[in-house]
């Protein structure tokens, strides 16, 4: 093991953008080739050098020990059986099972550990609405490069394969009488994933010879694809994360997308009922709020007018993060001050209020029914104890909790939520989570967490490997910043392009926050995120070093100015602006964390990223690590670990996840001077 970070040779490439000259020293680690792989190699030797200390040796065992556990994922219905997915303290993959009822014994479907390829997962599976077929994503090395396989379910057979979909996910995939929609990429490695495509398979047919119906999409735009019972097709294309158009699918026409509800400044998410298609949509409505169109409306092929419908779910106080149907009521997932709880809502009325946390998570995509609309079921997430997958009867008005993993913090904790001040007065949740009874004299070891964009909201969640931190002592902070969804559409255009510094200005505020409350000090503060909350802790890096003990900054964008040139990364051009505008290109220039880098002492950073990585290239995490090291006056590391076999986070082995956790907490304990 090497003591110090390797010497990264300069090899300036310069290029004129917008008038202004950009010199890139490390350019040639963009590049997947042997020189880069041998860099990265020298690379790791040091992050494990590093890492090896006697904190790692303490946290393995106890990681191992919390998740060795069976844990249960949520339960779908449909035909009368029960699928749901439950990974064994044994096995390093979640397996797909089947019940024809909760009581009865379940039957392996998928197990992803007898796949051909040791590396291999199950990431998305959707059942038919029969409940005869079940379609999985098979990928190999976490890249999101996926097979379609599909299974017969009374059997366990895989009856057909539609192999190099590329990016598909369940939002891009819908079941048909004979077959099933499905939206294509191109593919990672050569760089043609933002390529699009729509096509039909028919059941049993060659896959080579499935229907092509449209590959009109951009760059910046992604389609899902949502059908009826009598195989009606309406197809939502998303332009980034704030706009979407939807259409109704005519196979037989020359152009297929049949405009419904299109040309205005606003999201559109559809859920199918029995009589019944909700759209979901900001239009007019902050917070959300649900149409009600009749389907018959829907399939005649005409547009229509958001305005002639009436609300399934009026807006209310709360942000509406999704919805499903439950018979013939809408189960809805709202968020108030980044907590979550759930309602049920018919003819636009609340007609019941399931019971939930007061600081929880309800996932929307976890929602699900029974084909008589009684059973509800649904996941609550809390700070301080596993996921509970739920049920609720609807006719009893009774919850029970159908499964919950047998693991618990082994601390006694205290969760609060605190409010604090942005640079212009904007007020920004926090969640805080600390051993119950710690009394915090300004130098609690504390982590904060944060994120901030793409709409994802910052809720409350299980944290597995939190107990060691907290048992001596730590304070862990999850920041609900500008970017998110959490107060609403206003809210995450907030913390987009030319407003972005509002995001990293929330999390400085929050950090302050602390230290005025008494919580902990600069020289015991972590700042940690991952992808595009890697961006975020990487501002915080160049732009407020004085605030860190340390960083942990994950998957990241680093290189504002070249981000659109690789992988997704002109899709985000949306979200972020793109680089080719000159507009954009001064408040990218601004703030990119790759070209602000001078001369000064830096806090110890730790940088991660993935070979496999098809989301965010690892030249952004590569490139970063050579500025930072070559540059940094002070004694604090500066590392990159690098993941082989992997990529952006999905499908992980236990024992990788166990691995990566042990190494995350490692780094931010002894930075931070934790006692364990």
């Amino acid at each position: 093991m090497r003591d110090s970070p390797p010497e990264t040779p300069r090899e300036p490439v310069s290029e004129t953008r917008h008038g202004e000259t950009i010199t890139d020293p490390y350019r040639w680690l963009e590049a997947d080739d042997d020189r880069v792989a041998a860099w990265t190699e020298t690379q790791n030797d040091y992050a494990d050098a590093v890492l090896d200390t006697d904190t790692r040796e303490q946290l393995r065992p106890r990681f191992e020990a919390v998740a060795r556990v069976t844990d249960y994922g949520p339960v779908t219905v449909a035909g009368g059986r029960y699928f749901r997915t439950i990974e064994a303290p044994d096995e390093d993959h979640a397996v797909l099972y089947v019940q024809s009822s909760l009581d009865a014994e379940p039957r392996r479907l998928v197990d992803p550990t007898e796949f051909e390829a040791d590396t291999a997962s199950m990431n998305w599976h959707v059942v038919g609405p029969d409940g005869d077929r079940v379609a999985y994503g098979y990928d190999e090395g976490g890249e999101e490069q996926y097979d379609i396989r599909v299974i017969d379910v009374e059997t366990g057979d895989r009856i057909e394969t539609v192999p190099d979909v590329g990016r598909v996910n369940p939002g891009g995939f819908a079941w048909t009488t004979d077959g099933f929609y499905s939206v294509h990429t191109g593919g990672a490695a050569d760089g043609s994933q933002l390529d699009k495509a729509l096509y039909h398979h028919e059941h049993g047919d060659d896959p080579a010879a499935d229907t092509l119906l449209t590959s009109a999409f951009s760059e910046r735009e992604w389609p899902t694809v949502t059908t009826t019972d009598d195989d009606t097709a309406f197809v939502t294309v998303n332009r980034g994360w704030s706009t979407a158009e939807v259409f109704r699918l005519a196979p037989d026409r020359e152009d297929p997308l049949v405009p419904l509800f299109v040309g205005h400044d606003a999201d559109f998410t559809l859920t199918v009922g029995e009589e019944t298609l909700y759209v979901r949509t900001d239009l007019d409505a902050d917070y959300g709020r649900v149409l009600a169109v009749p389907l018959d409306e829907a399939q005649t092929g005409e547009r229509l007018d958001p305005a002639s419908f009436a609300d399934a779910v009026p807006e209310t106080d709360g942000v509406l993060q999704g919805v499903n149907a439950v018979g013939e009521a809408l189960a809805a997932v709202h968020l108030h001050d980044a907590s979550g709880d759930l309602t049920l809502w018919r003819d636009g009325q609340r007609i019941d209020q399931v019971p939930t946390p007061e600081l929880c998570s309800v996932p929307a995509e976890a929602l699900d029914a029974d084909d008589d609309g009684i059973e509800l079921f649904y996941v609550v997430e809390e700070f301080e104890q596993p996921p509970q997958v739920s049920r609720y009867d609807r006719d009893s008005e009774t919850t029970a909790t159908v499964a919950q993993a047998d693991v618990a913090l082994g601390v006694e904790t205290t969760v609060s939520r605190r409010f604090y001040e942005s640079a212009d007065g904007t007020e920004v949740p926090a969640f805080l989570i600390h051993r119950a009874g710690l009394d915090p004299e300004g130098d609690a070891p504390t982590v904060l967490y944060g994120y901030g964009g793409f709409r994802i909201a910052q809720t409350p969640s299980f944290q597995r490997f939190l107990e060691p931190f907290l048992d001596a002592g730590g304070v862990y902070v999850v920041a609900a910043l500008r970017g998110g969804s959490e107060y609403g559409e206003s809210w995450h255009r907030a913390g987009t392009r030319e407003r972005k510094q509002n995001v990293f200005d929330d999390l400085y505020g929050v950090a302050e926050g602390l230290v005025a409350d008494g919580y902990t000090d600069t020289g015991r503060l972590a700042a940690w995120g991952g992808s595009n909350g890697g961006l975020l802790t990487g501002a915080a890096l160049t732009q407020r070093p004085d605030l860190w003990a340390a960083i942990l900054c994950e998957v990241p964008l680093l290189d504002m100015l070249r981000f659109h040139e690789f992988l997704l990364g002109e899709s985000w051009t949306v979200e972020y602006g793109s680089p080719e505008d000159a507009e954009a290109f001064e408040y990218l220039r601004d703030y990119s964390p790759y070209h602000n880098v001078t001369e000064r002492a830096y806090p110890a950073t730790m940088f991660t990223t993935a070979a496999g990585d098809t989301r965010v290239h690892p030249a952004h995490a590569r490139k970063m690590t050579a500025r930072v090291q070559s540059l940094t006056t002070g004694e604090a590391p500066i590392v990159l670990r690098t993941e082989a076999d992997t990529g952006h986070g999905v499908g992980k082995p236990t024992d990788r996840v166990v691995r990566e956790q042990v190494d995350r907490w490692t780094w931010l304990c002894d930075r931070l001077g934790v006692d364990l």
